[in-house]
């Protein structure tokens, strides 16, 4: 069985070349790219003396993407590949992909690699970024450091938004294609003769292990809300948007994270309600089959005169046929859990937060906590 892999690609290998890549650890290579540019701009700003004005909350969204949202991509990556390389070696292992199935399985794996490896995706985004930059496209209609504006003049400005905005975007659309590929991929495994397990404690058949997976995405649900809420409070300091414009952002930011990494787990719902389906019916005829076997025998008073009730382990029977006939009828509809929807709404919502300081200074806040403290 080939191993599964979202790692390659010309990028990748550069960074493999250069010592920054060993194994599935990108992260050395995220921070040579993002440190490295964010340091060179700041040497430029120093010699043109402008270092102060590079340190203003009106443009936190130029520090954001070099500094926090850039290294979260590769964190992201070094993160995730693991585990998706473990979710398809588990499914195999435990029979949910059948052996009759694993060529095809093989053949999907092999196909995704190929995708992941292709040059033309990283080419195409790299263009596109270019060509968005050229053309003073901007990805979104706020904040103050996303395009480039022939007023600001010095070097330091135009490395960042020539260089360091490209290649942002460049980053952003490679991981977009990796999405796809990963999309791609799910589709191809939930098309597979899925022998799913309706009694499987995960509660998902055995497919439990792709929230593993899931739950790994998290530096990149944090990597866009970081995005958004700089260039929102950038947006704030100018004037030029409402405090009161995070909420809907926030709704939108929800969203589009439940579009990106929840969605795609939603190809497998009707393989999941089809054996719920099934297993209701199953697991129902051997309760019934049970319990009358069971009434027959002590409740009509045909039990054995030697065998005393006290003690007996068909009382515990019925109870664990009771636990496993819950767990069947409890079976998810979706591979999402409690602890998949916490970890992803959590990594949206807390780097928005700060925004809220724009109505809530802290000093205000620290004055109404300690007065309210000592009851005055």
């Amino acid at each position: 069985m080939t191993a599964f892999s979202l790692l390659g690609g010309p990028l990748h290998h550069l960074g493999q070349r250069l010592g920054l890549v060993r194994g599935t650890n990108t992260i050395p290579l995220g921070l040579t790219m993002s440190v490295g540019l964010w340091l060179v701009i700041v040497a430029l700003g120093a010699m043109e003396g402008v270092t102060d004005r590079m340190f203003n909350l009106s443009i936190v969204g130029a520090h954001a993407r070099l500094l926090l949202v850039i290294p979260l991509f590769f964190i992201c990556e070094s993160w995730v590949a693991p585990r998706m390389a473990a979710f398809v070696g588990t499914i195999v292992r435990t029979g949910v992909v059948p052996s009759a199935e694993e060529p095809s399985l093989n053949a999907a794996v092999v196909r995704a690699g190929r995708l992941t490896d292709w040059w033309a995706p990283e080419v195409l985004c790299l263009l596109v970024a270019v060509a968005m930059e050229v053309a003073g496209t901007k990805l979104q209609k706020y904040g103050a450091t996303d395009v480039y504006d022939s007023s600001r003049t010095g070097l330091a400005t135009f490395v960042y938004f020539r260089v360091g905005v490209t290649v942002f975007r460049f980053l952003l659309f490679r991981w977009a294609w990796k999405l796809v590929v990963w999309g791609w991929f799910l589709w191809r495994v939930s098309r597979l003769n899925l022998r799913l397990i309706p009694g499987h404690p995960d509660r998902a058949g055995g497919l439990g292990p792709i929230e593993g997976v899931h739950e790994r995405f998290t530096p990149l649900v944090a990597a866009i809300s970081v995005l958004e809420s700089a260039s929102l409070a950038e947006s704030i300091s100018t004037g030029t948007l409402a405090v009161t414009a995070i909420y809907p952002w926030l709704t939108m930011v929800l969203l589009l994270d439940a579009a990106l990494f929840l969605g795609p787990m939603l190809v497998f719902t009707d393989k999941l309600w089809a054996g719920r389906t099934k297993g209701v019916g199953l697991y129902n005829r051997l309760a019934s089959r049970y319990v009358t076997e069971f009434e027959a025998k002590w409740t009509t008073n045909t039990a054995p005169d030697a065998e005393s009730l006290v003690g007996t382990a068909d009382i515990q029977s019925l109870a664990d046929l009771a636990n496993a006939f819950g767990v069947v009828k409890g079976m998810r509809w979706i591979t999402v859990g409690p602890r998949l929807l916490t970890m992803m709404t959590t990594a949206a919502t807390v780097p928005l937060m700060p925004l809220l300081l724009f109505k809530y200074p802290v000093t205000e806040l620290a004055h109404k906590f300690f007065s309210r403290l000592v009851g005055f």
